[in-house]
């Protein structure tokens, strides 16, 4: 089994306020879209947290 990776990688939403509406918008977008914003917010946020 590989070690390390993004099994040791968890994403948190701990104090977010924001809801979907204000991070997809209100018009209907594609599935595809939607992983493409919700990652970018990841990493815009520094949401990716390190487990120890």
């Amino acid at each position: 089994m590989a070690r390390g990776g993004l099994s040791k990688m968890r994403v948190v939403f701990k104090g977010q306020t924001d809801t979907l509406e204000d991070i997809f918008g209100k018009t209907p977008i594609p599935v595809t879209s939607m992983t493409k914003i919700i990652w970018s917010v990841i990493k815009k946020r520094k949401l990716m947290k390190k487990l120890s």
